[in-house]
């Protein structure tokens, strides 16, 4: 899928660009397009998975509808390939009056620097709450240009033997993992807000007290910081950066350039995901980028195996529950997201995702949920493929409206994202201890 470079590249040449009115005088530049949102109906013969493969960025949009981010050039271009079109929605909301505080933009929402600053903070004024780790480095960072670390946090009432970066601690552990791709810019901030329920709550909320003395809440914040940096570098028109930003793949430019993290891990890793400048490019082998060794490390550590070979079910003690946090569409996926073809686990997989649901209002799918496109080398797919963990991941976001897409008001977080999620994340943390039992 081709990333949208109009907030770079075409607004700065907008700027740029003045148009001479008769008089002498210089006229107002004139903006470039922006991208839009649209909903697809597609002629026979066509097929989502084929419009990815030609380079169209499409979403999982909302419910069963796949959705295309497209400019007015785009949306000519498919419409001369018989495909029906209907614009659902702006990219880009309006923004509150007033200069973003240091470490946000967009409104709000938080820099890469931002999130590494709070989870210091934290760690710090918690130091019986929280560990804070370095899980590994991004693209930038193993080559010396700048970049990041990985940071995990764990958050539990600390004892001896919690936190460790093993599996045989006494707690059972719930991961929450944000921002894998970069421009979803709602999950991040559902984790910097988790992070501080949790530790703001110790003490003085008896359900959330209960948890923190029982479970271990790890929480990777942002899975994609170099990712975050690009969206970040045009505060009041995010640019649209889905991918990392290796871009050592060859022949790409700068805006497409990257590697899909979300279809890097070497479980059904399919090569045919996309090409280089794609945003689905899967990478030029399996788990090829530090981020995906960084996170597949961690969760390799945190988790036993308890499901054996691809074709078996995990055992009814295996403990753990993983949520991947993505944008939008307002949905659960479940296992598997590589095929329409059941999980050993199915059953049970989608009785949790309803229970989750019942608390958010989002209904629960597996395979391709109806949209006509399958995620092969999904990080949730890899922890329930590899580990037999009950792995998610919630599709963040309205169908339309200031809520919708990828780049959301930030008002949104407080007045939905957020109070709709906060009992779902409590509930998927307490049934970390029997996620396949009859949790009530």
């Amino acid at each position: 899928m081709r990333k949208i470079a109009v907030p770079l590249a075409c607004l700065a040449l907008a700027a740029a660009a003045v148009v001479v009115a008769p008089s002498g005088t210089a006229a107002p530049p004139v903006a470039a397009p922006e991208p839009a949102y649209y909903s697809l109906k597609l002629p026979a013969g066509t097929t989502v998975a084929g419009l990815i493969r030609d380079g169209y960025d499409i979403s999982h949009g909302h419910g069963s509808r796949p959705v295309v981010v497209a400019t007015p050039d785009e949306v000519a271009r498919l419409r001369d390939r018989g495909i029906e079109l209907g614009k659902i929605g702006d990219v880009y909301q309006s923004l509150p009056r007033g200069v973003d505080a240091a470490g946000t933009f967009y409104g709000g929402y938080h820099t890469s620097t931002g999130h590494e600053e709070h989870n210091a903070a934290v760690a710090s004024a918690h130091p019986d709450l929280v560990k804070l780790y370095d899980i590994g480095d991004s693209w930038k960072k193993t080559k010396g240009q700048g970049g990041h670390d990985i940071q995990a946090l764990c958050i539990s009432k600390l004892a001896a033997g919690d936190c460790a970066l093993s599996s045989t601690g006494k707690k059972p552990k719930f991961v929450m993992h944000a921002q894998i791709h970069a421009r979803e810019l709602s999950t991040g901030e559902l984790a910097y807000k988790w992070i501080d329920l949790l530790v703001s709550s110790y003490g003085k909320d008896a359900a959330i007290t209960s948890l923190m003395d029982t479970r271990e809440l790890w929480v990777v914040p942002m899975a994609n910081p170099d990712g975050v940096d690009v969206v970040a570098s045009s505060p009041n028109r995010p640019v649209m950066q889905r991918k990392n930003v290796n871009n050592t793949t060859g022949g790409c430019s700068a805006s497409t350039a990257g590697i899909d993290l979300n279809r890097n891990s070497n479980f059904q890793w399919d090569a045919d995901q996309g090409a280089p400048c794609d945003e689905t490019y899967p990478g030029p082998k399996a788990v090829s980028e530090p981020e995906t060794v960084a996170i597949q490390g961690l969760l390799g550590k945190l988790f036993r195996d308890t499901k054996g070979d691809v074709g078996s079910p995990a055992t009814p003690d295996t403990t753990g529950v993983f949520l991947t946090l993505h944008s939008y569409g307002n949905d659960i996926l479940a296992p598997y997201g590589y095929t329409n073809t059941a999980a050993p686990n199915r059953a049970a997989l989608v009785a949790l995702g309803k229970k989750m649901g019942a608390f958010n209002g989002y209904p629960v799918t597996t395979g391709d949920g109806g949209v006509g496109y399958f995620a092969p080398g999904a990080t949730d797919d890899w922890l329930y493929g590899t580990r037999g963990v009950p792995s998610y991941t919630f599709e963040v976001g309205a169908g339309s409206g200031a809520c919708s897409g990828f780049l959301p008001a930030y008002s949104c977080m407080d007045s939905t994202f957020w109070p709709k999620n906060k009992s779902a994340f409590l509930y998927a943390a307490k049934a970390a201890a029997t996620p396949y039992g009859t949790l009530p």
